[in-house]
Parts: C-alpha cells; structure tokens; sequence
C-alpha cells in the first residue's frame, strides 16, 4: 500500500518538466531501431529524479531529446512530448531551443573532454556560456567565472583559468562543465553521470554544492547515474529503466527499502556483490624504482622554466605476475602520471622494469614490440575510439599492427569471440561507429579492444566508471576469464571499485616515501564495515599521519 501511495504522489507533484509517452529511434545502414519506448514521467519543481538503469538502457538519449542534442535525422521521436512551461520542446525551433539550451535548462555530460573545446581556454569557455544569455562585458564575465570555479573547488584560479582542458585532469574538466552548467542559474540541471570523473572526497563536495544550489534557487534535477550510493544521497525521486522502458519509479526510499519489480532488485542487490581475482605468482612483472614525473612550470616569452608540478616524485612498487594491482586516490595525486609513463606516452625518470627491460632505457623499435604486451583501456572511451572507424576496424587495429601474419577469417574469428566475451552483439555493431552506442557500451568496446591481444599487463584507468553495476559486474567477469593469467592495474577514484584487487596503494597518501599500501582483506574488512583487530591498528596507523587522514577519511566515508 505505501509503494502505491508513493507512486501516486510522485505522479501528482506540481511538475517543471513533464515527459509524456516519448518514444526515440535511430536509424542506421537503412535500419531503424527504438531505444526509448513510450516512456513518461515528471520533474517536479525544486527536486532531484533520477534515472537509473544498466548501459544502453535509453537514459541519456532521453536526456539530449530533452535539450534536443540528438544527432538529427539520424534520431527521430516516434511519439511523445516533453513540456516545459506548456511548451512541448520537440516542437519548438531551433532558435527558441538555443534560447533555452543552456539558460534554462543546462547539463553535465559524463565526458567532459568531447565537451569542452580543446582550443579555447577556461576561461573564454566558461565567459561565453555567461555572455550569450546575458548583457555583461567580458570582464564582468571573468570575475563571474572565477567565482564559479572556485564555488566547485577548483584550486590556483588564477592559473587555471588561463589552461587549456588538455591541461587539467579529468576531475578538473568536470569541475569546469559543473560550473558552466550552473552559470546562468537554470530551472533545470541535467546531470549525466557528473561525479563519474571526480575522486571521493570532490565527489561528495560537488554533490553537496548542487544540492545547496539547489536549494537556493529550487533547481530541478534530472540525475542519471549507475551510481546507487549517490542516487541514494542525492535523489527525491527514482525511475528505473530497462531496455529502453521505464519499468519501475516512486519516492526514493520507496525504491531502496520496497523495490518492486525483479531488474530493480537485481540492481541494488549488484552494487554489493564482489569477487576476488586470486592465484598470482612470485614473480615481479612490472617494478617501479625511483619514479618521477614533474612537469615544467614556465614562465615569459621564451617560456623559461621556473618550477615544477611534481607529480610523481620517487615512487617505489613492484608488480607481480598475476596479481591484480589497485590504485586509489584523488584527482591529482599522480595516478594517470604514473599510468603515462610506464607506457612511454611522456618523459619520466628512474626505472620502470617491466618483463625484465628496463624501459626508460630501450629505443622506439622495443618499446613497438612491448606495447602488445601493455594494453590501457582509459577513462573516456568516446576519447580513445576514432569516431571515422567501424566497432570491427577499432577492435581489429591491434591485430593489423602486431600480429599481421594472422589470415582474414582467424582475426574476425578473434573479434567475435572478444566482443561476445565483453557483452555485445558482433553482427548487430560490427559495422557501426562510436557515436552510436551509449558511454558503457563504447568503454566495452575499448575493453574488447585491449583484450583481443592477450596482454601481458592490463591497464584499467577507471575502465568501468562509465558502467552500471550489473555491466560493470559483466565486465570484471570477462576480464577475470579472460585476462586471469594476466597482470591487471587498476586506477580508481573509489575504494569500492578495486574490491577484487589483492593489494591497494593508496595515492596522495604517503608513508616514509612510499604509497600507503593495503591489502585485500583490510579492504574487504573497510567495506564490511567491521574491521578485524589487525584492519583496525592498520587505519590507526595511517589516521596518526597528517597527509593520510583526510584522504583516508574521505575514502571511508565513501564507503
């Protein structure tokens, strides 16, 4: 009877946005297909919805349909409205959509590096969101912006905002669209995955931050996100999709404490399953000795140099064969540094051994060879696939360049097997491009990508934050088949991403030189909320240096 009640309330909130039987199709290689099937609901004025569902389940095509962002004609809607203010905006023109695009109703996309223009910098970017939708001066402009990105914690404004956003890490980029997107104070924030770049502690400050914005202007939000311990803090309302439909929506604590339907069980049951990847060997792979990476700070005409941000600064670990290695910790504590340089992508100093060659110490012909045995799967799949290349020329590139001597038949024969393994369909994507599947879907294509060559070493630099919980579940179970004789990094913001590593170092947080270092089962003991006698002096340790606490505590809270 409460589940009832709740849905009957939700559906008679006074509303900013109502979604009305909205159904939304593509059309490829004469094809068409629906991936949103009549589904409705409501955005009630001054509250959180959230949409939650596996990838590929239509939540940010629903989304762009509501900022009309959809790749048209390829996108059609079949049926349906979406009104606002007792405007149906799949109606409107274009440039009464311009008009409402980013003033009254804005967004943050989930890769904010295909959002931000690479050849502008902060701070034009930021001024120009503001200028178009208001009669201010450029100046006007800069002071207003430098307020925004401080109001998100962004640090050293004054540098900042001169950068380009190849200069900034992946939570600062987010943190920049974070403040574009509240920068004409909306009615409506659409936010697609916002914390999926940031580190614990910023993700809980921007979750906050909204909130508070929220609260002080009675924003709505539209939050999508796989992410159920969030969904959880910052929603009022949840609706759950599936294959394109809405199966199940009421009031938050309503969905946690009574779900209903079985996919909805199935997903909140997923967020706490874990597994355990075992059996690695004695030997050192991958040895780290003395590892810096400082990049120059530079200064006048001649760009002389004057300082150095040192991110990695004498770093020692050794890797073993087999052994799943995790590493945690904040946006700019050295993480995809480190990742950079054990591949040879920028200049580092001391030794990086892996397979007993040292590689700041082989020349480029080595280095060619030993990359397939080194394969990354990074953080932004839209990034890292060429947008002119079929899903089957993406996953076959590695094999065109390292195992030529392979026929025809034999490498689509690996293909196949590679892209069945990762969860999709090789005769429905085969022929398709990267722009046409959702962001969990193209980071399984990547995946498929960096496992079709068997490496020794697999680098995953947040491969899965991108995924819901039951594909990330898939995912993890597909390279543990496939790849459990191998060697994995993985590189997380969170501490419940690595749950199947045997060994965690945690970043930004040093003890005597070295990365505070925890294992498995003091992991599993955090998680459990129960730490044993042995976790528990190992955390006390850690919480008496002052570095270590409040990263620590930001890891714990996330927990």
């Amino acid at each position: 009877m409460l589940w009832i009640l709740g849905k009957y309330l939700f559906d008679k909130m006074n509303n900013l946005v109502q979604i009305k039987k909205l159904s939304v199709g593509f059309q490829s290689h004469n094809k068409k297909s629906n991936v949103v099937k009549s589904i409705s609901f409501e955005i009630p004025k001054g509250k959180t919805v959230a949409l939650v569902g596996e990838s590929g389940s239509g939540k940010t095509v629903t989304a762009l349909s509501i900022l009309r962002l959809l790749p048209y004609p390829a996108a059609f809607h079949n049926s349906g409205e979406i009104v606002y203010n007792n405007f149906n905006l799949l109606k409107l023109k274009q440039n009464e959509i311009q008009k409402i695009r980013g003033k009254n109703i804005s967004a943050i996309f989930q890769e904010p590096m295909s959002s931000l223009n690479p050849l502008h910098t902060i701070e034009k970017q930021v001024n120009e969101i503001l200028m178009i939708h208001s009669s201010i001066s450029y100046t006007e402009a800069t002071t207003k912006t430098k307020k925004l990105l401080s109001q998100v914690g962004l640090e050293n404004i004054s540098e900042r905002i001169k950068a380009y956003p190849h200069e900034l890490s992946g939570g600062q980029r987010q943190r920049v669209m974070i403040a574009m997107s509240i920068a004409n104070n909306p009615d409506l924030l659409i936010a697609d995955e916002p914390t999926t770049a940031l580190d614990v502690t910023v993700q809980s400050q921007i979750l906050d931050l909204i909130q508070n914005i929220q609260q002080q202007m009675g924003m709505s939000i539209l939050f999508i996100s796989h992410d159920l311990a969030v969904v959880k803090k910052i929603a009022d309302y949840v609706c759950i999709m599936k294959d394109g439909e809405i199966i199940e929506k009421n009031f938050t604590e309503n969905i946690f404490s009574n779900p209903q339907h079985s996919y909805t069980k199935e997903l909140i049951t997923s967020q706490t399953k874990k597994k355990i990847f075992e059996n690695y060997g004695d030997n050192s792979i991958l040895q780290i000795n003395e590892l810096k990476v400082w990049y120059p700070i530079t200064k006048g005409i001649l760009r002389r140099t004057i300082d150095y941000v040192k991110a990695i600064d004498s770093l020692n670990f050794n890797l073993k064969t087999k052994q799943t290695l995790g590493i945690v910790g904040e946006s700019g504590s050295g993480k995809t540094s480190l990742v950079l340089a054990i591949l040879k992508l920028i200049s580092s100093k001391g030794n990086i051994i892996f397979d007993n060659q040292n590689l700041n110490k082989i020349g480029k012909n080595k280095m060619k060879n030993l990359r397939k045995e080194m394969q990354i799967v990074f953080q932004d799949p839209f990034s890292s696939l060429s947008p002119r290349m079929t899903i089957e020329q993406i996953v076959s590139e590695g094999l065109e360049i390292h195992q030529k001597k392979l026929s025809k038949d034999e490498k689509k024969d690996k293909i196949k097997k590679i892209i069945k393994e990762v969860g999709l369909d090789y005769e429905d994507i085969h022929q398709r491009f990267p722009h046409e599947f959702s962001g969990g879907q193209r980071q399984r294509i990547a995946i498929a990508r960096a496992l079709v060559l068997k490496p020794k070493l697999l680098i995953l630099d947040e491969a899965t934050s991108a995924l819901d919980g039951l594909t990330e579940n898939i995912i993890m179970d597909a390279i543990h088949n496939i790849a459990h004789k191998k060697t994995i990094l993985m590189i997380a913001h969170r501490i419940t991403t690595l749950k199947e590593c045997d060994i965690i170092h945690v970043f930004g947080c040093f003890f005597k030189g070295n990365p505070v270092t925890g294992t498995h089962q003091f992991v599993a003991a955090i998680l459990d909320s129960g730490m044993n006698h042995v976790a528990s002096q190992h955390v006390a340790t850690l919480l008496r240096t002052d570095k270590t606490q409040p990263i620590l505590a930001g890891l714990l809270r996330a927990v």
